[in-house]
């Protein structure tokens, strides 16, 4: 072979590996950081809500999309959990409360990080993901790390006994033990639903971020991040803050970052008029069991103050860890081939309809934070009304990482709703929440309406009560207009639209 021969033999094979190089990096897949924060209503600087001080959520808004009206399936921390890893909704999981785990109804479910795992993606978790201790060892590369770290730092807060996995009590609710009655009078201390009494309901404390829980798994995340950018196959690492779950336990400076006196107490510190006495517990057992806390009743102003201050300084303190991954997916640079979701797994009231706390199938309840980045998105930085729920969220991130979605999944991927914001999408989105042993409500958010079915829960059929708002005219939900007369058709046509369900609501291309 001459000379100038083997040189462009040379050339061409050179050519072909620097070609194939490309082609391999343009193939790779793309990593997900997946970011949940337990109690986060979707009250922050990236809804609107400039009175939050909330700098590190935002940066994923302005790189991302922000959805308005995403919905979780129950709101409660492991049915709601279970759902968004199963992408299977409670009836399916069979998860109603927080003891039971998904694969007692579901042996064979591939959970979302499973699926991950599954197509060659190194799947890691640590802080809160599935609730308490139920853990799911197939979900994970490795085995899943809760970092440990005490409740509380202050003399006067310290527990004898209390576990360091954060997050409502390894219990079924009480309230859905028995037949919903009437709350008693009582003076005895409250419990929780584990039945015990807990320690204070805050602490403002003048210590490191990595004091608590959140601190030492931010620290954890910014460590695996430096250990996963060194893997040769894309990852999945899921992140979860448990801040500002109660207690409302953060470090002073973030308590600084509020003044009390400017924080706004609830419009509407009563029960929904014309609702069933079942659909809202003003004296929710996982509130009132915290020393601080009356047993009953309406909170004194200055309790109510204190406990939105208290929350307002858990957000910016888990929202300062979230910016430390942030730094570190930056620093390491890796944002640029990296999905970003962060999710609450339900939201919360803060004096709204006289309560404190989740477990209803209210709006302030239902509705929770969904955040999505993806690298090259068109659509970064928008927001969006369009309905869409957290078992959405599932099959959503495997499509856009390529990845086969199982046929069993209950969600629908909005990845083409990223795509186009403006193009139609689900006429309504479902949650729901039971009540004793003997209802189960079925709540059903479309555009204009919140239309809630408290059923027999062995018989659909038998119907307890109905709940309807308006939420052009009341967007609060202050008033039940289910049983006026002058409703009677519009709620016959909503329960038409229920009867169909969420197979029924889905965007006419997904059918």
């Amino acid at each position: 072979m001459k000379l100038n021969q083997i040189i462009f033999a040379g050339l061409s094979i050179a050519s072909g590996m620097l070609q194939a190089s490309a082609a391999d990096a343009s193939a790779k897949k793309l990593n997900v950081l997946f970011i949940a924060v337990d109690d986060l209503r979707p009250e922050l600087g990236c809804y609107g809500f400039d009175h939050i001080k909330s700098p590190n959520i935002d940066r994923i808004a302005k790189k991302g999309v922000v959805f308005n009206r995403a919905y979780v399936q129950q709101s409660v921390c492991s049915p709601s959990r279970s759902s968004v890893m199963t992408g299977l909704r409670p009836d399916s999981t069979k998860v109603w409360d927080l003891v039971t785990h998904f694969r007692a109804a579901q042996p064979d479910a591939i959970t979302l990080q499973q699926n991950f795992k599954n197509h060659g993606y190194f799947v890691q978790g640590m802080g809160k993901i599935f609730h308490g201790k139920l853990d799911d060892k197939p979900s994970w590369s490795v085995p899943w790390q809760v970092p440990d770290a005490p409740i509380y730092t202050l003399p006067e807060n310290q527990l004898k006994s209390e576990g360091n996995v954060q997050g409502e009590p390894d219990a079924a609710p009480a309230e859905n033990k028995d037949k919903p009655k009437k709350a008693k009078k009582s003076k005895k201390a409250s419990v929780s639903e584990d039945g015990k009494s807990k320690g204070s309901y805050y602490e403002c404390a003048d210590v490191p971020d990595n004091t608590y829980q959140d601190g030492k798994v931010a620290e954890l995340a910014v460590k695996t991040l430096g250990e996963v950018s060194k893997k040769s196959e894309p990852f999945f690492l899921a992140v979860g803050f448990i801040k500002p779950h109660m207690p409302f336990v953060s470090p002073k400076k973030y308590w600084d970052l509020y003044d009390p006196s400017k924080i706004k107490l609830a419009p509407n510190p009563f029960l929904p008029k014309g609702a069933p006495d079942y659909a809202i517990n003003p004296n929710d057992g996982e509130i009132r069991a915290y020393k601080g806390v009356p047993p009953q009743g309406a909170f004194p102003e200055a309790l109510a103050r204190n406990f939105k201050h208290a929350y307002y300084a858990g957000i910016s303190y888990t929202d300062a860890q979230v910016g430390k991954v942030l730094d570190e997916l930056d620093r390491l640079g890796l944002s640029d081939h990296t999905i970003v979701i962060l999710w609450g797994d339900h939201g919360w009231k803060l004096g709204e309809h006289s309560a404190w706390g989740k477990h209803t199938n209210v709006e302030n309840d239902t509705n929770a934070p969904l955040i999505i980045s993806v690298p090259g998105m068109k659509t970064a930085g928008k927001r969006t009304n369009a309905l869409v729920e957290f078992v959405d969220m599932y099959p959503t991130l495997s499509e856009l990482a390529g990845l086969p979605v199982p046929a069993t999944i209950e969600g629908t991927s909005f990845k083409p709703l990223l795509e186009d914001l403006s193009r139609p999408w689900k006429s309504a989105a479902f949650s729901q929440y039971p009540r004793g042993a003997a209802l189960m409500g079925y709540s059903m958010r479309t555009d204009k309406y919140r239309f809630t079915v408290w059923v027999d829960r062995k018989d659909h059929s038998k119907v307890d009560a109905t709940e309807l708002y308006d939420h052009e005219a009341d967007p609060q939900e202050n008033t039940n207009i289910a049983n006026e007369p002058a409703n009677a058709a519009l709620v016959a046509k909503l329960m038409e639209q229920w009867n169909k369900g969420w197979q029924g609501a889905k965007p006419t291309a997904a059918h």
